[in-house]
């Protein structure tokens, strides 16, 4: 039987270890819950969590925990561990929520990335087009072009006509068909990938990740990252992780974060 977490929450089973005839087996190495798509291609998943699921400790009792062991204590109940919880967000103790980690895999282009790794506190390792070739759909193709604002220099505001769209669109997709084949031209030739890849559009190539983050820096970075005024490319992804990974693991501090 899979244990539930100790706030009573429904966790999905590919977090946990399998257990056969009563012995824990080792997870396999890319156990997480589903991916979440996000843009035309893009996805978000969970690869892990500390505390993880096994140990039946959710990651708000961790949090409480490790700030009543200035009074070697622990948890009170759900009721007390909540308030508590209250308490250190208002009051802005933050160091306990640092004890909780995250570990996402996310498959985005360089123009969500950009914005992404200007959290420094996050840790990155990413896909190396030296080591492997792009395929010919790793590029980001926008549903809708938007106009830029007139009030904000890094904004946008509005889109622009169907019409308009439609041609963007077409003339985009042909742009990145003209780069891969001079990318591909590049590498049958001989050119090395680490060169060939020059050829590629770089802001729209899409390359995976995987990103870790303590819970204290995930939440500086949703509440940046999820405001209206944040560029749409980070912003539907910073929305995922809160949605399908913060909130859910996370219950009482998704709702104080929503009262603010």
């Amino acid at each position: 039987m899979i244990p539930k977490l100790s706030n009573g929450l429904p966790v999905n089973p590919k977090l946990f270890d399998r257990v056969i005839d009563g012995i824990v087996q080792p997870s396999e190495p890319d156990t997480g819950v589903s991916k979440i798509p996000v843009l035309d291609r893009g996805w978000v998943e969970l690869l892990d969590i500390m505390p993880h699921p096994m140990t039946g400790i959710s990651p708000e009792t961790a949090i409480v925990n490790a700030a009543r062991v200035s009074f070697l204590g622990e948890s009170k109940g759900a009721e007390k561990d909540a308030k508590l919880l209250r308490y250190l967000l208002d009051n802005r103790h933050t160091s306990p929520f640092e004890h909780v980690q995250f570990q996402f895999r996310i498959y985005a282009p360089v123009v969500t990335f950009w914005h992404w790794v200007r959290h420094r506190t996050w840790s990155f390792n990413f896909s190396s087009g030296r080591y492997v070739e792009f395929d010919e759909s790793d590029f980001y193709v926008p549903d809708v072009w938007r106009k830029q604002s007139s009030s904000n220099k890094q904004a946008s505001d509005g889109e622009v006509g169907p019409g308009v769209n439609e041609i963007l669109t077409r003339e985009l997709i042909a742009h990145y068909a003209k780069c891969y084949e001079l990318y591909e031209d590049a590498l049958t030739v001989g050119v090395a990938r680490e060169q060939a890849r020059l050829f590629l559009p770089a802001w729209a190539s899409y390359y995976t990740c995987v990103a870790s983050v303590d819970a204290h820096n995930l939440m500086h970075f949703m509440n940046l990252r999820r405001a209206s005024e944040a560029q749409y490319e980070i912003r539907v992804y910073a929305e995922a992780i809160y949605e399908h990974f913060f909130k859910p693991f996370m219950p009482t501090t998704a709702e104080w974060m929503e009262s603010k």
